[in-house]
């Protein structure tokens, strides 16, 4: 069974227009190069509550794996760290040895009283390397990864994530998309016959008056193949015309 990816970006700049989110379209286009996609992606404020019911929900799905953005620094409104060891861990935090040196390394005595505080991370975690200044993201139970907000610092990280554990899938899904010049009420019966075992979209539409749906179907090839053949030839039956892909 595939994995169920989700996506926390914590940022309240984000949310007050401060920032604008680097993060959601660079993972979404990772997985999908890998034969993978999101489940989910969520923004939140730098929130601790709220931070806790957001990780405790992807938690509480057996399948997740889960990269959050953010707030694992050492200033007063970076609360990942700590939030992390909460819902994944005993709640508390420890000094890890091997961060502790690569900070110590990277700031000499800059490193104290504040930076040293990122080596102090939940219990078993394991590290991600920085490329731009040595401080590690780091993560839990190879599938829950924590990365800083920065993308220049963060993305290399999710990419070494993938490249451990998630370099490719081996469950290849494809894609097939048709317009058809058809109001979604008349191929209402054709999406009901639809198993839930295939991705399925219909996205409607209106050009020059005219009522458009465009049918999307997603899964195992020989499936695919299998229900668009259906499909086709039940909209040719109906007298509908059609154009494969997205644009009608």
């Amino acid at each position: 069974m595939l994995p169920n990816f989700y996506a926390v970006i914590i940022g309240s700049e984000i949310l007050g227009g401060r920032r604008e989110d680097k993060h959601f379209a660079f993972l979404r286009d990772e997985l999908l190069k890998r034969g993978f996609r999101l489940k989910g992606s969520f923004i939140i404020e730098d929130d601790p509550e709220l931070m806790v019911r957001t990780f405790t929900l992807i938690k509480d799905d057996p399948h997740s794996v889960m990269f959050s953005f953010g707030g694992i620094g050492a200033t007063p409104d970076d609360y990942t760290r700590k939030v992390a060891a909460q819902v994944f861990g005993d709640g508390k935090l420890v000094l890890h040895e091997e961060a502790k040196r690569r900070i110590v390394e990277q700031f000499a005595e800059a490193a104290y009283p504040h930076r040293i505080n990122m080596a102090m991370l939940p219990k078993g975690a394991k590290l991600l390397d920085n490329p731009i200044n040595n401080v590690p993201g780091f993560y839990l139970q190879d599938r829950f990864f924590f990365v800083p907000g920065f993308p220049q610092m963060a993305h290399p990280m999710v990419l070494q994530a993938l490249e451990m554990f998630y370099p490719e899938s081996l469950e290849r899904r494809v894609r097939k998309t048709l317009c058809v010049e058809a109001s979604e009420n008349d191929l209402m019966d054709l999406m009901q016959k639809i198993p839930n075992t295939l991705e399925f979209s219909s996205l409607p539409a209106m050009k020059d008056g005219k009522y458009y749906d465009v049918l999307s179907l997603a899964g195992n090839e020989q499936e695919v193949d299998k229900w668009m053949e259906y499909i086709t030839k039940e909209i040719e039956k109906r007298g509908f015309r059609y154009s494969w892909g997205e644009q009608c």
